[in-house]
C-alpha cells in the first residue's frame, strides 16, 4: 500500500475534539496511518465542531442524526451512496451497526477490514427489539468481513473458529502521560486539585455512573468525585444529581485534550464503574498517568492486568464502595507504575497496516 491507496473510515462520529472511545481510537490511529496511506474518515455532521485539516486525512462530513438507534444507520447509509461514487481501495469499519451494510461494501468488490470494539447490544439503553437488531447486524458484518480486529482478545476467543480464522486482537492504544502544573480548568470547575476522584466518559448507564455516584455518597470522607464527560441522556442525567444527596458530584461535560489532561494529572484516584466496555481508552489514560485505580471487574478491564485489589464487582453499589475506601486509605508514594508495552500506538498502527496488506492480498469474493 501507499500514500495513493485511500482507506473509507466509517463508524465514528469523527474527531477532533468529539467524546467517545471509537473516536478516541481513529484519532490516534490514523493520524499514525495517514504516512502510509490517505485515510477517508466519515464523519457525522451534528458532531461536527469545527473543520478539521491534518496532513494525509480526508474529511468527509455528511448528514446525520442525535437519535440513538438511527443516527448509525442512516450516517452509514449516506457514506455507501458516497463509497460508491469515489470508490477507495479498501473500507474499514468500526464496530457492529455499521457492519450491517458489509455486503454492500463487497458486492461493489471492496475489501473490507472490521474493528469490533465493543457488544453493543449489553447496553441497557436498548430494548429488547433493538438488542435483537444489533445481534443480527453482528452477524451480518462477521460474515461479510475480510478481517476482524478485536481490541479485546477475550470478546475474540467467545467467536467460533470460523470467526477467528479471520480474527486477530489488537487492542486500544495510549499516548505517554502529559504533565502539566496548569489548574486554570480545575480552578474554572470549583476543584480542588489532589482531593478528587475522577471518572471520564459519556454520562450514560453502561459507565455504571448510578453506582458510583451512589458508593461516593455512603462514604462520609469520601472527596470529591469529579465525572468529565458530555451528557447523553438528560434523564439519566437528572437521576444521578437527585442521587447525588450529599452534593459530592463535580459534573465538567465535555472535557478537551487540555481539560483532561489536567484532571489526570491532579486527580486523587480515578474510578471506572462501567458495566460493559471494549477496551476503555480512558482507563490506560489514567494508567499512564500513574493513578491509583478502582475498576469493575470485567473482560474489557482484565486485559490491563491490573494488580487484584484494584478490581470490584460490577452492577454493586456496595462493592464499588468499599473498592473505593480501600483505594483511598492506602498510602501512595508517588505516582503508580503500570506495564503499558502492549498499547504502544506506534506498534498498534503498523499491525493494523499489516492486515490491510494482508486483506489486499486475499482474492475478492
Amino acid at each position: 500500500m501507499d500514500k495513493h491507496d485511500v482507506i473509507a473510515v466509517i463508524g465514528t462520529r469523527g474527531f477532533p475534539d468529539v467524546q467517545g472511545g471509537v473516536e478516541r481510537h481513529c484519532q490516534s490511529l490514523y493520524g499514525l496511518l495517514a504516512d502510509y496511506v490517505t485515510p477517508r474518515v466519515y464523519r457525522r455532521k451534528p458532531y461536527v465542531k469545527a473543520a478539521a485539516k491534518h496532513d494525509g486525512i480526508e474529511f468527509v462530513d455528511l448528514p446525520s442524526t442525535r437519535i440513538a438507534g438511527v443516527e448509525t444507520l442512516l450516517h452509514t447509509f449516506l457514506c455507501v451512496w458516497h463509497v460508491w461514487r469515489h470508490k477507495p481501495r479498501l473500507v474499514h469499519l468500526h464496530n457492529i451497526g455499521p457492519g450491517v451494510f458489509a455486503p454492500l461494501f463487497k458486492w461493489m468488490g471492496l475489501p473490507v477490514v472490521l474493528t469490533y470494539h465493543s457488544a453493543n447490544y449489553e447496553h441497557n439503553k436498548w430494548n429488547r427489539l433493538e438488542r435483537a437488531f444489533l445481534r443480527w447486524c453482528e452477524r451480518v458484518a462477521l460474515r461479510n468481513s475480510d478481517r476482524i480486529i478485536f481490541v479485546n482478545r477475550l470478546q475474540m476467543e467467545k467467536f467460533p473458529d470460523s470467526v477467528q480464522q479471520r480474527a486477530v486482537a489488537i487492542p486500544n492504544g495510549v499516548w505517554p502521560a502529559q504533565r502539566t502544573a496548569s489548574t486554570a480548568f480545575l480552578e474554572q470547575q470549583g476543584i480542588t486539585p489532589g482531593n478528587y476522584l475522577l471518572a471520564v466518559g459519556r454520562i450514560t448507564p453502561e459507565k455504571g455512573l448510578r453506582y458510583l455516584v451512589e458508593a461516593v455518597n455512603q462514604l462520609d470522607d469520601a472527596p470529591t468525585l469529579v465525572i468529565a464527560g458530555e451528557v447523553s441522556s438528560a434523564g439519566y442525567h437528572r437521576q444521578l444529581m437527585r442521587l447525588d444527596t450529599k452534593g459530592k458530584v463535580i459534573y465538567t461535560g465535555y472535557a478537551n485534550e487540555a481539560q483532561l489532561t489536567e484532571l489526570y494529572n491532579h486527580a486523587r484516584a480515578f474510578v471506572l464503574a462501567s458495566v460493559n466496555e471494549g477496551l476503555p481508552i480512558v482507563l490506560l489514560e489514567a494508567m499512564s498517568h500513574g493513578l491509583p485505580i478502582v475498576a469493575t471487574d470485567l473482560p474489557a478491564t482484565r486485559v490491563v492486568k491490573l494488580p487484584e485489589h484494584c478490581y470490584c464487582a460490577s452492577g454493586d453499589t456496595a462493592a464499588l464502595r468499599d473498592a473505593i475506601a480501600r483505594c483511598l486509605a492506602q498510602a501512595h508514594d508517588g505516582p503508580t507504575t503500570y506495564d503499558l508495552t502492549a498499547f504502544d500506538w506506534v506498534k498498534i498502527a503498523q499491525a493494523t497496516l499489516g492486515i490491510y496488506n494482508d486483506t489486499l492480498q486475499q482474492p475478492q469474493k
